[in-house]
């Protein structure tokens, strides 16, 4: 079968799990989490050059709900092989779209070896941490537009199992826009801020023009594999396993 990926979590699981010789269309930013990448870049995370599609003749064009929406369906019309699976709200979510993902590939052993193997580790790493769960307040710049989450996310999920607690996890929301106000009334005892690397953020700038200097301690996370607050592939786990030592 011949994949194309516009998704780099998806993509990071089609690797892990022996798929990756069937993918050959990707998205930009799945370079960052499969090392040597050969397939074909075809786009971003919104947008995909048709042209290139047409020539790859793709079997399967794998997107996620929720900003992709538009994109999937723009592509349905024009008769492309389009499949979608939901933006996680959970961990589990993550763990669902890879089980998805190898039933898809027929890797569907490989993939379930993969989730037994993530819920172990993660496990571990709950008995290992303290029982009393930190405030947190998470800050995404997802561009020019910032965000924080409520609880119907799996970042939401990461913070809870590196031992931290969201200050808006009881929000029946996923990426909603920050109340500044209230997060000055809270005054969690970590931030974590997160930014994309053409969008830059002066953090120490940010938090001195609103005078935020209560934090027991601000955490900057980035696109590296392992310290990405927002990608859902299988790296998730090393995230987890990082955040948790800076959460003390």
């Amino acid at each position: 079968m011949r994949i194309v990926s516009m998704v780099s979590g998806f993509t990071e699981v089609l690797f892990e799990i022996g798929a990756g010789d069937q993918v050959v269309g990707v998205s930009k930013y799945c370079s960052r989490y499969v090392k040597d990448l050969k397939a074909e870049v075809v786009g971003d995370y919104i947008f995909v050059d048709k042209r290139k599609l047409r020539n790859l003749n793709p079997d399967l064009i794998l997107l996620t709900s929720g900003i992709q929406e538009r994109l999937s369906e723009e592509l349905k019309k024009e008769g492309f092989p389009v499949f979608v699976l939901p933006l996680p709200r959970s961990i589990n979510g993550i763990w669902e779209n890879i089980i998805s993902l190898g039933g898809l590939t027929g890797k569907l052993k490989e993939a379930k070896e993969m989730v037994y193997q993530h819920q172990e580790k993660l496990w571990h790493l709950g008995s290992l941490r303290k029982k009393q769960h930190q405030s947190v307040y998470v800050e995404l710049w997802l561009g020019k537009h910032v965000r924080t989450i409520g609880g119907l996310t799996f970042i939401d999920d990461i913070i809870y199992f590196s031992g931290g607690k969201n200050i808006f996890s009881s929000r029946c929301e996923s990426y909603i826009e920050p109340d500044l106000e209230v997060v000055e009334i809270i005054k969690p005892e970590f931030g974590i801020f997160f930014h994309e690397p053409d969008f830059p953020v002066d953090v120490e700038e940010l938090l001195k023009t609103r005078n935020w200097n209560w934090f027991k301690k601000v955490i900057k996370m980035n696109i590296e594999r392992g310290k990405n607050i927002i990608h859902d592939g299988p790296s998730v786990i090393e995230t987890i396993a990082w955040l948790s030592n800076q959460l003390c």
